[in-house]
């Protein structure tokens, strides 16, 4: 059976790895074994941060719902209560942007919302009023 001189995948393998590390700081953008060690917790935080990023911007746009809604008289829950029970099925990034860019647009859907939550009144007085003000 043949030899098997493994220079050139090992230098491959290297090569690959040293160009993910560059622009690292120190040895660990330059020696396989430092830079192979910083490359893989920098994977581990790139994908653990992808999630975040979309928990991160989730949050801002509840805040600036919450923040809208609350001009019109309404809270964050009791708006997404009401879009809900009237059937409008919106997600939170379209209406973060339509209390930016369409507050005409938005204001409808907040009035949807709270003909939604018109039941309130009925079961009790205070109920209705602590809900929309």
């Amino acid at each position: 059976m043949a030899r098997v001189k493994r220079g050139v995948t090992s230098h491959a393998k290297h090569k690959k790895v040293l160009k993910k590390a560059k622009g690292f700081y120190g040895r660990r953008k330059n020696t396989i074994r430092a830079a192979k060690a910083a490359v893989d917790r920098s994977m581990q935080y790139a994908y653990r941060d992808r999630k975040n990023r979309k928990r991160n911007f989730r949050a801002l746009w509840v805040q600036r719902i919450n923040a809208a809604v609350r001009e019109h008289g309404l809270t964050y829950g009791r708006f997404i209560d009401g879009l809900t029970k009237s059937g409008i099925e919106v997600d939170r990034k379209v209406l973060s942007d339509m209390a930016i860019h369409e507050p005409e647009a938005f204001g409808a859907l907040v009035a949807a919302a709270k003909k939604a939550l018109e039941y309130l009144k009925d079961t009790t007085p205070n109920a209705f009023e602590s809900a929309v003000r």
